[in-house]
């Protein structure tokens, strides 16, 4: 019995001996065998019975068959595969228009819940949560596996193995032993006198002189044998201290790096944290800069959906304690419109449903002034030192003019309420554009329209800390030394020399007032929207090297601030420290010789003396 497969085919042989055969032209009756084979196919339900009394004759037809039964088969499996791979593909096709519906319901109800979602979440800043950190992810290096050194050589004491050949036995399985000494007691050097050694006193004399020599040799081979040990082993022992020292050489080398970049993961964590303490004192004492970056973190934190990314300005007055914010609200088009994923079996396609215009605009306006009660819900539910006494919302979209076809900016929205007028809502049952009305809000009555209106209140976008500049540059010459010049001088140098560099590109500089406030002598403003950005400037006219702490204060001022880069400037030069910490940071050291190549770039002239600067500045007290 041959099987074929629990639906293939099975073909049995059966021999039956002595069949008489009749030949008709002869009528000769012969005894022979008869060979058959029964031939069945399960899958097809079939079965052939075979004879002949030629054994591969019989078997080359049993096999045929099988040969044209299994084509049969594979078609019908073929088939009902294709045919099951259909169904699965349609169920594929079910269960993707099924998820696709499904996302599509969970992305419009996560626009109608903006503000639900905001209510269930804390707004007020968790100091210590900010400050808690990952430890350094990377593991300290363990110590290698140093090779261990071979025992010092061993005399042998058998006296089974030859001589000589027992250490380099001994020796191939890495180990060291001296052969065993010969001895003039050994066997090998006593003579064996027989009966003319006996007789003939001289030939006794000869084997004893023979034998001596034989024990001198073989002592002499033996020392031989002794000082290659010692070599090999002197050998060994050195190789096996050269790759130790390599292991431990390497292993010290990572065990550095590691110790470096670990000690740099603590100086990052321990500048953020500073900056968070920074913050915080700030803040807490009302500063204004304090007041606007705390709302910053408050407004930048808020978790949206991906299509509805936070953008905002915003501007704190602290005599009214009155806190405006210029929020870009996202354009029309950022909604979703999917409703509905069909799967049409008949078109073996997808049919996609969308929301109609009245839906996408109703769903609109929803969305706007959901991100408008939310904003004032996060400022004020975090405002803990009561700065803010009331908050003014001004909705601005940017988005295309249809009849000039120009992209324009407006304020579709703006509301001022007090804090304590706004805490007393229940936010969880009120209907957005009720509520923003009630408050006194103003916008059309239909918000997708983009029609324009005056804001309640605006942000001045002058910032204080700016104060007017004037040139230092055109007064220099190559007598100056720039280590000795005022330090408001400096500062002014330094914002007229970037001014220059920046104004290639079409940006701007502006100096702050001489307090430096918020750790910033320069601003620049670099409108490219690829490279640009804003960079803060310190300038230090030092004579001595700059510590890392300062390149630290800068990293902590370019976070604070918010900007894409940080140049710090001076008159002398910079420690490994410090270059080390800037290394992979948004952040530009220049020392005094990159200064007065910036400033022959420009065309100026003057010198760096540090000794004569020190000189100057103490004799000046």
């Amino acid at each position: 019995m041959r099987p074929g497969g629990p639906d293939g085919y099975e073909y049995a042989c059966e021999a039956h001996p002595w069949q008489i055969m009749v030949f008709p032209d002869t009528h000769e009756r012969i005894m022979a065998y008869r060979y058959t084979y029964t031939v069945s196919h399960k899958g097809l339900g079939k079965q052939r019975v075979i004879s002949g009394t030629d054994e591969g004759i019989v078997l080359a037809k049993a096999q045929a068959q099988v040969a044209e039964w299994e084509a049969k088969w594979d078609a019908v499996v073929s088939a009902q595969q294709t045919k099951q791979n259909a169904i699965d593909a349609r169920k594929d096709k079910l269960l993707e228009a099924e998820e696709r519906t499904k996302e599509a319901r969970e992305a419009v109800e996560a626009v109608r819940s903006l503000l639900s979602v905001a209510l269930g979440s804390p707004c007020i800043m968790d100091w210590v949560k900010l400050k808690k950190h990952r430890p350094f992810a990377k593991a300290m290096p363990i110590s290698p596996k140093y090779l261990t050194f071979p025992p010092k050589p061993q005399a042998a004491l058998s006296h089974d193995q030859p001589l000589l050949e027992e250490a380099a036995a001994r020796d191939s399985q890495s180990t060291f032993h001296y052969p065993r000494e010969p001895h003039p007691s050994d066997l090998r050097y006593q003579p064996d006198f027989g009966v003319l050694d006996k007789l003939v006193k001289s030939r006794a004399e000869e084997k004893t002189r023979r034998l001596k020599g034989l024990y001198i040799s073989d002592h002499n081979a033996w020392e031989e044998a002794v000082r290659q040990v010692d070599a090999r082993w002197d050998a060994s022992v050195r190789e096996i201290r050269l790759q130790n020292d390599q292991l431990y050489a390497k292993n010290v080398k990572e065990v550095d790096k590691w110790n470096l970049e670990a000690q740099e993961y603590q100086n990052e964590l321990a500048t953020k944290d500073a900056t968070i303490d920074d913050l915080r004192a700030r803040y807490e004492t009302l500063r204004v800069d304090g007041v606007e970056d705390y709302c910053e973190m408050v407004l930048a934190n808020s978790n949206y959906p991906d299509r509805f990314s936070p953008d905002f300005d915003h501007e704190y007055n602290p005599e009214t304690r009155i806190l405006i914010v210029d929020y870009a609200l996202p354009p029309p088009d950022c909604l979703p419109t999917l409703k509905e994923v069909k799967y049409v079996k008949s078109k073996d396609d997808f049919t996609e449903t969308f929301l109609s215009e009245v839906e996408l605009s109703r769903l609109y306006d929803e969305a706007l002034y959901q991100i408008c009660l939310r904003s004032l819900h996060e400022l004020f539910s975090a405002d803990t030192t009561n700065a803010l006494a009331a908050i003014s919302f001004n909705g601005w979209v940017r988005s295309l003019d249809k009849a000039t076809g120009k992209e324009v900016n407006a304020c579709i929205l703006s509301v001022q309420v007090k804090k304590e007028e706004f805490q007393a809502i229940n936010l969880q049952n009120v209907d957005p554009k009720v509520c923003f009305k009630a408050l006194k809000g103003v916008g059309s009555s239909k918000l997708h329209s983009l029609t324009p209106i005056a804001p309640v209140l605006t942000i001045s976008r002058e910032d204080r800390r700016f104060i007017a500049s004037h040139e230092v540059a055109d007064y220099l010459n190559d007598g100056i030394n720039l280590a000795a010049m005022d330090w408001e001088e400096f500062e002014q140098l330094i914002r007229e020399l970037f001014e220059k560099e920046f104004k290639q590109a079409g940006g701007e500089v502006k100096i702050t007032q001489a307090s430096r406030d918020g750790g910033v002598d320069a601003v620049a403003f670099d409108p490219d929207v690829i490279r640009g950005g804003k960079t803060v400037i310190q300038a230090k006219r030092y004579t001595n090297t700059v510590g890392v702490s300062a390149v630290r204060d800068l990293y902590g001022t370019v976070l604070n601030e918010g900007a894409s880069k940080g140049i710090l400037v001076t008159t002398s030069d910079y420690g490994p420290d410090s270059y080390s910490f800037a290394k992979g940071k948004p952040l530009v050291l220049l020392n005094g010789a990159n200064l007065l190549n910036l400033l022959a770039k420009h065309g100026h002239k003057a010198k760096i003396d540090l000794k004569e600067a020190k000189k100057m500045l103490n004799e000046k007290g």
